[in-house]
């Protein structure tokens, strides 16, 4: 029986060690989670101001001399 203790013991032990490894995985994936998202809305905005600013670069007129320059 003392085998079949220390067995179920080890394994008890295993199992909440892998039980806190998943939570502290699965926090770690909560936050960089996060961290993407707040990428992610970061570039759209960069995207848009980008998207204006070449858009109002087309509207501009080229800055040119003229030919008897």
């Amino acid at each position: 029986m003392s085998d079949e203790t220390n067995r179920i013991t080890r394994l008890e032990e295993m199992l909440a060690h892998q039980a806190k490894t998943i939570e502290e995985l699965s926090d770690q994936l909560a936050e960089q989670w996060k961290v993407v998202e707040q990428m992610r809305t970061k570039l759209d905005r960069l995207t848009e101001r980008f998207l204006s600013l070449e858009e109002q670069s087309l509207e501009a007129p080229a800055l040119t001399r003229p030919p008897h320059y």
